[in-house]
């Protein structure tokens, strides 16, 4: 049975959940100035630089493999990343983020990157996932059967239902990559982003030391 407190508890989280979409992007620009701050501090280190690479192309695949499944808000996408993990673009977005605190070495922006997915992103997941539930009736099924964040090996198929599904069933089980997909929603430009990253790695902190502008 439900009470007045938890009610009032249920109302805290959705209050936290809004202000989690409304701040996170302009906390993603304050962590990138954080970002650009250590870089100035810290001399990247080359084997630190190519290590990180473990983290950020498998994070850069998942989030270009998702962006070909995934058609938001039109129908529950269960093929693809998202027959192995319900998030595939954010697991992507999580790997690439600690790869390159990785490649400058930096806890501050681990530790920065850390706190913003705890209290920004697990929120707006939640939020997320109360809408599919709420829009696609198979949701609980699904989730039953794929993990959220810790991807499964193997593919996860729909549970048999009644005769009446079957055409539901097929349709959930032939989505297959549409480029069309990845270039509507831009995720090439993940990979832009990810480049410079790399780029004002290997250049930005020897051109300003150069001009005498480095942090120590």
């Amino acid at each position: 049975m439900s009470g007045p407190g938890s009610h009032s508890n249920l109302r805290s989280i959705q209050w936290w959940e809004k202000v989690a979409r409304r701040i996170r992007v302009p906390l993603g620009f304050a962590t990138a100035l954080l970002y650009l701050f250590e870089l100035l501090r810290h001399t990247p280190q080359p084997a630190a630089i190519a290590w990180s690479l473990a983290l950020v192309l498998p994070g850069l695949w998942m989030r270009g493999y998702a962006a070909g499944y995934v058609k938001k808000n039109l129908e529950l996408t269960q093929t693809g990343p998202y027959a192995h993990v319900r998030n595939p673009l954010y697991l992507g977005s999580i790997l690439i983020a600690f790869g390159f605190a990785l490649a400058l070495l930096s806890w501050v922006v681990a530790l920065a990157l850390a706190s913003m997915f705890l209290l920004i992103y697990v929120p707006v997941i939640a939020s997320e996932e109360r809408f599919l539930r709420t829009a696609f009736r198979d949701f609980d099924d699904y989730c039953r059967r794929v993990p959220r964040l810790v991807p499964r090996l193997t593919i996860a198929r729909p549970a048999p239902g009644p005769s009446s599904d079957a055409s539901n069933q097929s349709k959930v089980l032939s989505g297959e990559f549409s480029i069309a997909l990845y270039l509507r929603h831009r995720e090439y430009n993940a990979a832009i982003g990810a480049a410079l990253l790399y780029l004002s790695l290997l250049l930005l902190h020897p051109a300003l030391a150069w001009f005498g502008l480095a942090i120590h």
